[in-house]
Formats: C-alpha cells, sequence, structure tokens
C-alpha cells in the first residue's frame, strides 16, 4: 500500500482521474434532473478537469506543491459551468494546502482536501446540501479520521471514497430536486469518480482510454456563408431622440417596423433610444425628428463591413487592442449569429460563443476580457450556468471585471439598452441592473431525456417551455404549447413582447408565432427578432 507521494505521482493521479471521468461523463449526464439540452455536468467535469491532464503533460513536476499549483491555475482558466468551477475552487483549495511540498503522505494529503472544501464553500455565495460540496465535505472529515489511524496515503483515499459514496447516496434526501426525480447528486458522482480515478493510480491500476471528447470549435458569424447583396437592410442605423412634445411613440416604433428589420426601441419618457436595420436611414431620421433633436446619431453601412470582412478574411470581434482606450467595456456570451449580431449593434466590444448546450471555459471569457480595450469589463453571461465561470475572472484580470447576473438572451439585451457612458460606474451598474430584473424570459425547446420532474411527466423528444427558470409547460403538439405559453404572459400584462427565433425555425413560421403573441397581448407592442440560437426553438422577453 503506497504511504506518500512526489510531484510526478501527484500528476499520474490527475491524468487517471481525467481518463475515468471521461469514460463516465455520460453516465453522470444522465443524473441531470433537468430534461432540457444544457451543459451536462459530466462534460462540463470532464473537459475541466482534461485542461489540467493537458497542462500537466507539458511538465514532470518533481514537488507535489508544483503540480498542485499547475493543477489548480488550469482548472481555474478552464473551468465550465458551476460544477466545473466548484472542481477548480475544491482544488486551488488543496493547491494552497500543497504549496512548497516535496512529497506528502494521508495526513497532508487529508488536509488539503479539507482546505479545497473551504475554499469551495467560501466562494459560494448560497452553498447548497444534497450537492457536490456536501459530498465533498464528507470526504475530507472522513479522510482526517482515516489519516489518524494510517498514515498511507492510498488508505486515507479508499476510506474517504468509502464515506463519499454513503454522502452521495444520501443527497437524493438532502436535496429536494434530486428526490422529486429519485436520483443522486450528478457534481457529486463526477467528483467521487475523480478521487477514484486518483485511486485507481495508486493501486497501479490502468484505467482504459476513452474517445476523447473533442470541443467544438468556438462559434462566431460565418460571413462567408452569404453573400453581401443577401444582405436585405443595408444600414445599421441608431440615433437617440430627445422627445419634447407629446407625440405618440408607438407611432414612430411602427413606422419604424415596416421601414427595416432588427428593431429595438426604447421609450424612456424623456428620450427615445433606437437600433433598427434599414435601407433608408434618412428617411428613419426625418421621422424621429417629428419628436424632438436628435442627441445622437450613428449610420453603418453593413454591405461594406460585409465586403471588407471577407476581402481581409477576418472573422473574429475587432476592438482586439489590450491598453484601454475608454472606461467602459461589455462582453456578451451568447450563442446564435442574429443574438450575437444585436449584442454588437447595441455596442458590445466581445462575444464569448457558447450558453446552454456549450457553457465556456473561465479562460474563453478571460481572453475576451484582455482583448477589450477599456478600463471596466461589464460581463453579461446570459445563463445561470455560465455566471459562476465569469465571476472567476475577477481575480484573474488587470482590470476591473463586473459580473451582471443576467439569466437569459433577453435579460442582457435590456441591460445593454440601459447603457450611458456618462454614468458613473456605480449608477450604471444600478441602471443595467434594474433594466434587466424587469424582463421576464420565456423559452420553448425540446426534452433532451425521459424524467419526472417539477410535477411533470415528461418524454424525450416533447417540447417544453420554461418561463422564469422555471417548468411552464409540456406538450407533444408546439402551437398548442405556445398558446398557453401567450396566454400566461398575458396574465402579466406586458407592455413590449419580443420573440426571437432560433436557428431551426423558418420566417414564415416565427411570424405566425408573432402573430400568436400579438393576439394574446393587444395592448402590447410585439417584435420578432432572428436570434439564429440553438436548442431554443423561440425565447420570448416580456417586459
Amino acid at each position: 500500500m503506497r504511504e506518500t507521494i512526489d510531484g510526478l505521482w501527484f500528476k499520474q493521479m490527475i491524468l487517471s482521474a481525467s481518463a475515468l471521468i471521461n469514460l463516465h461523463k455520460q453516465e453522470i449526464n444522465e443524473l441531470n434532473v433537468f430534461p432540457v439540452p444544457d451543459g451536462d455536468t459530466g462534460t462540463n467535469m470532464s473537459l475541466t478537469i482534461g485542461t489540467a491532464a493537458a497542462e500537466l503533460r507539458k511538465h514532470n513536476p518533481e514537488t507535489v506543491g508544483k503540480a498542485a499549483e499547475i493543477t489548480a491555475n488550469a482548472l481555474l482558466r478552464g473551468a465550465r459551468g458551476n460544477s466545473g468551477v466548484i472542481l477548480s475552487l475544491l482544488f486551488r483549495g488543496v493547491a494552497r494546502s500543497l504549496r512548497d511540498k516535496e512529497h506528502i503522505g494521508g495526513a497532508e494529503f487529508a488536509a488539503a482536501l479539507g482546505e479545497g472544501v473551504s475554499a469551495a464553500y467560501n466562494a459560494v455565495m448560497k452553498p447548497a446540501e444534497g450537492t457536490i460540496l456536501t459530498v465533498s465535505r464528507m470526504v475530507a472529515k472522513q479522510a482526517v479520521d482515516a489519516s489518524e489511524r494510517n498514515q498511507s496515503i492510498e488508505f486515507v483515499l479508499e476510506e474517504a471514497i468509502a464515506e463519499g459514496k454513503v454522502a452521495l447516496d444520501n443527497t437524493i434526501h438532502q436535496n429536494p430536486v434530486l428526490k422529486k426525480a429519485g436520483v443522486i447528486d450528478a457534481g457529486g458522482k463526477g467528483y467521487l469518480i475523480l478521487l477514484e480515478g486518483m485511486l485507481k493510480c495508486l493501486q497501479g491500476e490502468a484505467i482504459p482510454d476513452a474517445p476523447v471528447q473533442e470541443e467544438p470549435a468556438k462559434e462566431r458569424a460565418d460571413f462567408e456563408a452569404f453573400a453581401t447583396e443577401d444582405i436585405k437592410f443595408g444600414y445599421c442605423t441608431e440615433f437617440i431622440v430627445s422627445r419634447e412634445n407629446q407625440r405618440d411613440p408607438n407611432k414612430l416604433r411602427l413606422f419604424l417596423c415596416d421601414l427595416g428589420d432588427s428593431l429595438v426601441f426604447v421609450d424612456d419618457d424623456e428620450i427615445i433610444k433606437v437600433h433598427v436595420h434599414t435601407n433608408n436611414p434618412g428617411v428613419a431620421l426625418e421621422e424621429a425628428l417629428k419628436y424632438g433633436p436628435l442627441l445622437t446619431v450613428k449610420v453603418e453601412n453593413m454591405r461594406e463591413q460585409h465586403t471588407e470582412i471577407l476581402e481581409n478574411a477576418v472573422c473574429e470581434a475587432t476592438r482586439n487592442v489590450a491598453e484601454p482606450t475608454k472606461k467602459y467595456g461589455f462582453i456578451s456570451v451568447c450563442a446564435g449569429k442574429g443574438i450575437q449580431a444585436v449584442f454588437t449593434d447595441l455596442g458590445v466590444d466581445g462575444i464569448v460563443g457558447g450558453g446552454q448546450t456549450m457553457n465556456p471555459a473561465t479562460e474563453d471569457i478571460l481572453r475576451e476580457i484582455d482583448k477589450t480595450p477599456s478600463e471596466i469589463i461589464y460581463i453579461l453571461p446570459n445563463n445561470k450556468n455560465v455566471i459562476l465561470a465569469a465571476e472567476q475572472c475577477v481575480p484573474l484580470s488587470e482590470k476591473k471585471v463586473i459580473v451582471l447576473h443576467t439569466e437569459s438572451v433577453p435579460q442582457g439585451v435590456a441591460a445593454m439598452l440601459a447603457v450611458d457612458p456618462e454614468l458613473e460606474e456605480a449608477e450604471l451598474t444600478k441602471a443595467m441592473t434594474e433594466a434587466y430584473s424587469k424582463v421576464y424570459t420565456a423559452q420553448v425547446t425540446y426534452a433532451a431525456r425521459d424524467s419526472e420532474y417539477d410535477g411533470f411527466s415528461i418524454t424525450e423528444g416533447d417540447y417544453l417551455a420554461l418561463a422564469g427558470n422555471q417548468m411552464f409547460g409540456t406538450d407533444k403538439d408546439l402551437t398548442a404549447l405556445l398558446a398557453r405559453l401567450a396566454e400566461m404572459i398575458a396574465g402579466r400584462n406586458p407592455e413590449f413582447v419580443t420573440v426571437f427565433y432560433g436557428e431551426s425555425v423558418s420566417p414564415e413560421e416565427a411570424e405566425r408565432v408573432k402573430d400568436l403573441f400579438s393576439a394574446a397581448c393587444p395592448s402590447a407592442e410585439t417584435s420578432l427578432v432572428y436570434g439564429g440560437q440553438p436548442v431554443y426553438y423561440y425565447m420570448i422577453s416580456a417586459e
């Protein structure tokens, strides 16, 4: 039985852990209780630990402290989703405990596991029981108890895993959501598999290779996929009007709806803020002048921009300057060409491709922060499972980073519409937060697996509607489900309803859905925007 390890042994233990979870990631994914297609726990944890394995392969660290440091740094930057971030926090504490250690035995290893648990609990704002946190805490406690009986690191790890399995089985009774679904916690399961991989290394058991999951190419706009002449409306037109009369702004909204597409219209008592794609920017501005003087105007020829992009074969976001040239910068995490175009038009400096099905790594967000030439960077995660990864960028960046807790694309859009670069930081943060907090988001997708969730019996392939991050309903008939959703939203008496339609929806279908919401909400102004997002057929914003 192995008593101690050095840095090279620690390295091999991490490589073994990575290999084992890669073999079992689908098993972990199946424990996800929410039936919506998402960045699954097993996949996120496998990709996260995989970054550490890849980095360790480049080094031969002789000391445990160095091996743990390399592991923690790689995990921090490679963390994906909430489970990946918590895993990185656990190893951050481990590395802190093992700093300057050349060799360790069971007692040092147990203390390091405990330090990891403290780091994770301290970083998570509202730690919940019946999760990976619970399992890791019980593992660490048992490791300390075991080390008092036997100093062998192998013995300590065996005992800790045995207690962890008991804790994992108990998560179903601690977490009401897990209890309803009748499953154990996926993150806790993943953590135990990692520890089992480390133990197998100590025991000399080789783990068979699993097919390594190829990380999808970062999503970016495919500018060569369409010709310049395919751009229906050639001018991206933005302006702000200072209202000086009692004209009804809704008449301007309707006028602009007929004049182009991608309309974003904000009536804020004293000003009217407009973004629209049109072939007649002069007509749009002339009509706007009837409501008051123009405070700002920006008109860009999108056909010329597209031609220039093709000529230079540039398919990534510009503004690649690291030195600050302005006070504020904005980065949005989103997927879909239409959604990305909306954020770009609203003034976002950087886009991080990702969201529901592929949670970006902390490193992806950090890279965009480094490229943004601003003193203060606002991050719009636009997904609950991305917020924690985004927050890991705060201590990693030399710039000031503020993570707004936007949980959906419509919330992110609302936050950007509230941007006023003349405001002080606290005022701007407050304005953006208040704006996105008023947005109610509904989303329509499909069931990725059979599930019993929140009182619903769900069959794989059924249509699902989510409202405010809660399950709203399920149906085999998409139109029937949308009609029920529209009726519910109408009950909220919204002033504005925006329908973002996804990559698998035709414009004709989208128009019919827009008409459905218009009929259900006759007092609201209903707009249709091409989002091109994957996973969700429709995202509906109600304000």
